[in-house]
């Protein structure tokens, strides 16, 4: 009989709030299979495209990082977003997403490799915990007033935003996942031709 194969969620401590506990195991989980996953990345391989306007890996990493901090921000830090933070926090502002129609990968990401990302990553995700870990439940029922790009207004509670934090990095976690097929994909058509 083989043994038991158990997974479970691992709760860390530290935090005032075991609903933002619970929302920072789940992004940790998220992150740690991503990472498990990219593992044999190139740089090339990071800023491969499917076709011309199309996301790569390494924009849909760095977008994940600008999401985290810009969503740290805006949720439990109550912030207006502000460039310079993202800039002193994860040291860029800008994954290139979304691209214009027919564009190649912005310049900035250009021949950067898995560590960049992975310190990216990490980065972005330390400043949550440091801003989540004083949180407490009755912060998470806090409303913020965040009118959309367009004007339009609304309003986010705080746990609904780490809950959207989690399906927005999981959402590109898959898509990363779906390139990396694609680019093996291409490779083994290209072997057989």
């Amino acid at each position: 009989m083989s043994p038991v194969t158990r997974s479970a969620l691992v709760i860390p401590s530290g935090f005032a709030s075991p609903q933002a506990a619970s929302f920072i195991a789940q992004m940790d989980d998220l992150l740690a299979r991503q990472h498990d996953q990219t593992r044999k990345l190139t740089p090339a391989d990071l800023e491969w495209q499917i076709a011309p306007g199309m996301n790569t890996i390494g924009m849909l990493m760095a977008h994940q990082a600008i999401t985290e901090v810009g969503w740290t921000g805006m949720g439990i830090e109550d912030l207006q977003r502000d460039q310079v933070r993202f800039t002193e926090i994860i040291g860029i502002t800008d994954s290139g997403m979304p691209l214009a129609e027919g564009s190649a990968p912005p310049a900035a990401l250009a021949g950067k490799d898995l560590a960049f990302y992975d310190d990216l990553l990490a980065r972005a995700r330390e400043h949550l915990k440091r801003v989540a870990a004083g949180a407490t439940d009755s912060d998470l029922t806090s409303i913020r007033q965040r009118p959309r790009p367009n004007g339009e207004p609304r309003e986010l509670e705080v746990r609904w935003m780490l809950n959207f934090m989690v399906g927005h990095f999981a959402g590109h976690f898959g898509q990363i996942l779906l390139l990396q097929h694609a680019l093996l994909a291409m490779r083994a058509d290209a072997q057989r031709a």
